[in-house]
């Protein structure tokens, strides 16, 4: 069983260091390879290159992994127990 709320602060720090991390490679790379297009159409109200922008983006990114980890979680430990092993059957041994 995953405890959702490990996953749901867990997706959501991975989803907030990946934006940072594709701010990052926009101010590396040149302006024709950035990510500002992409993050801009999947980030409602992210403007690239200004502090409100940068700030908005970091919270929504995070909120979109928190999002994952509370959907999916909950569907995870409700298929993992119906579809568990019957208390007969055979089990595994370490």
């Amino acid at each position: 069983m995953l405890n959702i709320k490990v996953v749901s602060w867990s997706l959501g720090i991975f989803t907030a260091i990946s934006f940072v991390l594709c701010v990052i490679y926009g101010l590396i790379v040149p302006p024709n390879l950035h990510m500002a297009p992409f993050l801009e159409m999947v980030l409602p109200a992210f403007k690239w290159l200004t502090v409100w922008g940068f700030c908005l983006g970091l919270i929504e990114s995070f909120l979109y992994g928190a999002y994952v980890g509370l959907v999916f979680v909950p569907i995870y430990n409700f298929l993992a127990r119906r579809w568990e092993a019957p208390a007969g059957g055979l089990s595994r041994q370490a």
